[in-house]
């Protein structure tokens, strides 16, 4: 992608100028995004999705001043005409091509930062009630109607007591009718409510993960124990950059000269500083939060589906000279120096540029010279991929 050329889907604005004007920033309404839109899935494939166990579904509905919410699968749901409901699927991009495809558009934002697509129907007056979310947003509308209310407003307050996150003084600031095509960005804390008008409503959000500062040291901790307890004192080859230096991690505490204790359920005082001193050697690098990154981001949800084909070339003998190798849909790859992450794994092979551009491009030419030039570990490393289902082969059409 040219990160400088003008988008229709940004309103006329390069990605660049996106990100440097609106990300985290300000909305932006961007009229006709995708003009001529049509969602691959319809508000009837919607209602039948939500029948299947792996997928999560909401049921929103209001009462008078009552809000209401039912987890899925739904096995029965309101009728059309009955006013006031909202369905939400999440993760849609898990189970529809399409759907997946539709956030490749999106990738001028790192793929550490895309979460999914949801997408939400609903009757006429259906909505989720004045809110905020504390990540990005673009919300695409695809189907009907939508009237969206938007505000900057300081005042986060939540009314208690409700299944929703529902705030408890909304000022809208803009108002604006989405049509189908039409999309609006909104950064985290923007407060937005948006209202079904007319019925038969589709409105697609892809959103933006935002890790807390407390989840990623957690990652980071939890990455440095994993490492600590599989004694890894020297990582080497793919592994560089060692966590903790070799000896220390086999240093057990010592106290000669210590003194009787006429207290011996008080903790020793060179026991906390002998602990203190031993998380004081671990070494926070980039390499071990990459490590740590790149396996909890690539970890697919639990719901991700893998089919691997039937009738597989095998590619430990030779790359076809022809057709393309694709992910799989539900397939996260990313990387980083040299290292591979995949699935929630680390790749037994280096990020070389054939991968890079897999991992980018997320298909690759069998004719690409890169290709052509795999070594017999990649060349296996893929193949394991295709017998999982993580990758595909699609033969030319002939």
């Amino acid at each position: 992608m040219n990160i400088d050329q003008a988008l229709t889907l940004l309103g006329g604005l390069s990605p660049q100028q996106f990100m440097r004007r609106h990300w985290q920033r300000k909305p932006l309404l961007i009229r006709q995004a995708i003009p001529d839109f049509k969602p691959s899935l319809s508000v009837a494939n919607i209602r039948q999705l939500v029948r299947r166990e792996e997928v999560e579904s909401r049921l929103i509905w209001r009462d008078g001043a009552t809000w209401n919410m039912k987890s899925g699968p739904f096995s029965r749901l309101p009728a059309a005409s009955k006013p006031g409901w909202t369905l939400l699927a999440q993760s849609v991009d898990l189970h529809d091509d399409a759907t997946a495809q539709l956030l490749q558009r999106f990738r001028f934002i790192s793929d550490a930062r895309l979460d999914d697509a949801m997408i939400s129907i609903a009757s006429d007056g259906g909505g989720v009630g004045p809110h905020f979310d504390s990540y990005d947003v673009f919300l695409l509308q695809a189907h009907g109607k939508r009237r969206w209310r938007v505000s900057q407003q300081k005042d986060l307050s939540l009314l208690a007591g409700l299944p929703l996150k529902i705030l408890e003084s909304f000022q809208p600031e803009e108002e604006y009718v989405l049509e189908p095509g039409d999309m609006l960005y909104l950064p985290p804390h923007a407060a937005h409510d948006g209202v079904a008008v007319g019925g038969d409503c589709m409105t697609i959000s892809i959103g933006f993960r935002a890790p807390t500062q407390a989840t990623l040291a957690c990652g980071m901790l939890e990455a440095a124990n994993d490492q600590i307890m599989a004694n890894l004192g020297d990582l080497g080859g793919l592994y560089a950059n060692p966590v903790i230096p070799g000896p220390a991690l086999h240093a057990t505490y010592k106290d000669a000269g210590t003194l009787a204790s006429a207290q011996p359920a008080e903790l020793p005082p060179a026991l906390i500083a002998a602990s203190i001193e031993a998380v004081s050697r671990l070494r926070f690098t980039d390499a071990l939060a990459a490590r740590f990154l790149g396996q909890w981001l690539t970890e697919p949800p639990g719901n991700a589906y893998f089919d691997p084909a039937e009738d597989l070339p095998d590619l430990t003998t030779g790359i076809p000279t022809d057709g393309t190798l694709s992910l799989d849909r539900c397939t996260r790859l990313m990387y980083w120096n040299r290292e591979l992450y995949i699935n929630g794994e680390v790749a037994q092979v280096q990020a070389t540029a054939a991968l890079r551009q897999l991992a980018d491009q997320r298909q690759m030419p069998c004719s690409a010279p890169a290709v052509r030039k795999l070594g017999t570990a990649e060349r296996q490393v893929l193949m394991q991929w295709l017998e999982e289902g993580w990758l595909h082969y699609a033969a030319p059409d002939r």
